[in-house]
């Protein structure tokens, strides 16, 4: 009588035992807090918005962010959820657009047309994951790889502006007492990563931030006094500013941001992807972004923002080797708790800005370092492949050097191409159009290509040519 053997269950649906559950999430959740929280503090200033309302749009991106997490990790039905461990998280590439737009129609008064340019990008968005998906051949590791590298290198400053404590002449300054901190923190993740295996070596972003904080608190840079006045529960505010209002310039420039979300989540759940040792279907990549869509929809109402595959988090995979998916959605829940509980939320908030700077540095150098070992699969031997990465970062690092240079152009050019993320996306994606799928790809030399035509070269005469 033969016994059949247990099913092998695939790390990336392993169900780790809860407390493992419970530490690794928190893990994730605080190495995507500050970079979760940092589009509604850059954009509700930007547009003149006042505390509460800076306040209300951050539950707001806490609490879709979960939904959305948890629908990617765990997934429902064949509709939505890519079920790898992806966190979700308000994008970047909708800063530059959502200021313009809600400026042009009048700061706090223009956001109900931001909001209903957004409800038609969710809808948008939904309509496109499935047929985008199916082009994934034009995202070879040369477009991902650029891409992710990219979005790394733009996300840089976050960690600068969490760690220094004033700004002069418009330029962060930082204490050497706060920079000591944060290097602690960088320090220790270094260390315990090292000397330590199996859990304490992947918790070791958590542990250093642990003892980062208790090094603060020392250095008097630990204050919870906002904690006490947090409410303890917040419901949604349902179209806060206004019902949406529509405009065509602002839904084609929503719709645009959209099309780059996808590129940057298709970017990051590839390179999940590759390090759970899961290869995705084109079905799989259009849940996926089928969420992305779903969010934008949702962040219409409750005055959030669209969400993507945060990078932060592909590089805590990529150091941890966690690779289950019920860590993520574990993390979700937390962040849905975090947008319903304010009280809870004040209580990450309140961590040391240097402590959280210092982990997102290493996590934001892991995401390049993701991009780089992506592009390590590119083929550069006879290509122009070299050329395509260099002009798309060269294109896309300006904005991230000087976030003025394009001051003088017009909007809809400012909407695009003031993101690097946007701007190396289409420079990447383009010129491997060009390059690489409108010429012909033998990229045989001239020599050769004579040699195909007839021409006898000794050398080369007993070569076969493609």
């Amino acid at each position: 009588m033969s016994v059949e053997s247990p099913v092998r269950v695939h790390p990336v649906d392993e169900v780790l035992p809860l407390p493992r559950l419970l530490i690794f999430g928190l893990q994730h959740l605080f190495i995507m807090y500050a970079g979760a929280v940092a589009v509604p503090l850059i954009v509700g200033p930007a547009i003149g918005l006042s505390s509460p309302d800076i306040a209300i749009l951050v539950s707001a991106d806490l609490l879709v962010s979960g939904i959305a997490t948890i629908i990617q990790s765990a997934g429902i039905s064949r509709l939505f959820g890519v079920r790898l461990p992806v966190v979700a998280g308000a994008t970047f590439t909708v800063l530059n657009p959502m200021i313009i737009i809600a400026t042009q129609y009048g700061g706090r008064d223009g956001l109900p047309y931001v909001y209903g340019a957004m409800l038609i990008s969710g809808v948008f968005g939904l309509a496109l994951a499935k047929p985008f998906s199916r082009v994934i051949r034009f995202f070879p590791p040369l477009v991902t790889g650029t891409t992710i590298c990219i979005i790394g290198l733009s996300l840089g400053g976050a960690d600068i502006s969490l760690i220094a404590d004033k700004t002069v002449d418009g330029s962060y300054v930082v204490t050497p007492s706060r920079m000591g901190l944060a290097a602690l923190v960088l320090v220790l993740i270094l260390v315990i990563s090292r000397a330590f295996r199996g859990f304490i070596g992947q918790v070791a972003v958590l542990l250093a931030i642990v003892i980062g904080t208790v090094v603060a608190s020392f250095m008097h840079l630990v204050s919870f006094g906002n904690v006490g006045a947090a409410a303890w529960f917040g419901a949604p505010h349902i179209f806060h500013f206004g019902p949406p209002k529509f405009a065509a310039a602002a839904i084609v420039t929503m719709c645009i941001v959209m099309v780059v979300t996808f590129t940057e989540s298709t970017a990051d759940m590839l390179a999940v992807g590759e390090l759970t040792g899961k290869e995705l279907s084109p079905g799989d990549l259009a849940r996926g972004l089928a969420t992305d869509g779903l969010s934008a929809f949702l962040a219409a109402f409750t005055n959030s923002f669209p969400d993507t595959a945060f990078a932060e988090n592909v590089g805590l995979v990529g150091l941890t080797k966690v690779r289950s998916r019920w860590v993520v959605t574990v993390c979700g829940g937390l962040l849905l708790a975090l947008g319903l509980i304010p009280k809870v939320g004040q209580v990450i908030a309140d961590l040391p800005g240097p402590v959280i700077g210092g982990a997102a540095t290493v996590m934001f150098a892991m995401v390049t370092a993701v991009g780089i070992q992506t592009l390590h699969k590119v083929d550069f031997a006879g290509t122009h492949n070299l050329l395509i990465v260099a002009a798309a970062l060269a294109v896309g690092l300006l904005p991230a050097f000087d976030q003025h240079i394009y001051d003088e152009f017009p909007k809809d050019f400012q909407v695009i191409f003031g993101s690097s993320i946007t701007a190396t996306v289409i420079v990447v994606f383009v010129l491997n159009l060009v390059f690489n799928h409108w010429v012909r790809g033998d990229h045989r030399t001239a020599v050769q290509e004579a040699v195909s035509e007839g021409a006898v070269v000794p050398e080369l005469a007993s070569e076969k040519v493609d």
